[in-house]
């Protein structure tokens, strides 16, 4: 069932993402977008585009063309993060997705300056997908904030300082909850409310989607310390993994059994949010299953 959901749109969204990096090869000089389509177009799970995709389709949304624009500007933004946080001075990991990272074969400077274009490109490439499915102006540019605010200081960047700041430190659980609610759970949340809001939520639903978002966003990273503590190299297609760099993880404060439980708890929270606003959201409990379940 997982499966399906993540496969169905897929072939949009990648093709969404493809026009993307022609967009922005007509506008950067060609080292700085090789770079960033090497780190957009590398593969992965998609899942913050699928996210904004199941929240607009739950909530009424038809799936005309320029929603999967919109939800590919989501990854723009993932792809940056991915680009930066590989980058030396950060975690210097030399694998992704199973592939070497964009600075092992761009060269670091030109990577980071390809992950900044991604920043703005994303901002356009979403205000550009909410005016073509109709929003006005002031609904775009609130859109492209909303996605902008999500990456910045408040979001993102906040915490990944969280993260590097944290390295060889033993955080407590409501730290490594704020630390992971900022760096990853941001995104995620953002997908979220970005989708509701192209397909005209009112604030209740906005507020529901944005609960489920924070509570969804923490459980895939405690499944993604799971997953960096049970798994290998091959099968997880990153170096190098959390434990290695001594990094705080749910797994280390819960025990492997126990970082799954609470991963789980966290999931049933998230449904009841939803319920409590009378969303009935099939596409959105199938993928917060997959965030749990899936195996890489």
């Amino acid at each position: 069932m997982a499966s399906a959901v993540l496969i169905e749109p897929h072939r949009e969204v990648e093709s969404a993402l493809r026009r993307s990096m022609d967009g922005l090869a007509a506008r950067v000089p060609s080292a700085i977008a090789a770079a960033a389509r090497d780190g957009v177009l590398g593969g992965g799970k998609r899942l913050r585009p699928l996210m904004l995709l199941a929240a607009y389709q739950d909530l009424g949304g038809a799936p005309v063309a320029p929603i999967f624009d919109l939800a590919a500007a989501v990854e723009l933004i993932h792809a940056y993060s991915l680009m930066h946080d590989d980058l030396p001075c950060m975690d210097d990991a030399p694998l992704r997705r199973g592939r070497p990272t964009a600075h092992v074969v761009h060269g670091t400077v030109t990577t980071a300056r390809a992950g900044v274009a991604l920043i703005a490109w994303g901002a356009i490439c979403a205000r550009e997908a909410s005016l073509a499915l109709g929003g006005s102006e002031a609904e775009a540019r609130r859109i492209a904030e909303t996605l902008l605010e999500a990456a910045g200081a408040g979001g993102m960047v906040g915490g990944q300082a969280l993260d590097l700041l944290s390295e060889n430190a033993a955080l407590s659980e409501p730290e490594l909850a704020q630390l992971h609610r900022l760096k990853s759970g941001a995104l995620l949340t953002v997908s979220l409310e970005m989708g509701g809001m192209a397909a005209g939520a009112d604030a209740r639903q906005l507020a529901a989607l944005g609960r489920f978002g924070a509570d969804l966003g923490l459980a895939f990273q405690i499944a993604d310390d799971v997953l960096d503590a049970t798994s290998d190299t091959a099968t997880l297609g990153k170096r190098p993994s959390d434990m290695e760099r001594n990094k705080s993880t749910y797994v280390a404060l819960l025990g492997v059994e126990g970082a799954r439980a609470r991963a789980q708890s966290l999931v049933d929270s998230a449904s009841a949010h939803l319920e409590e606003a009378g969303i009935a959201a099939a596409r959105l409990r199938r993928l917060a299953h997959f965030v749990v379940s899936r195996q890489s």
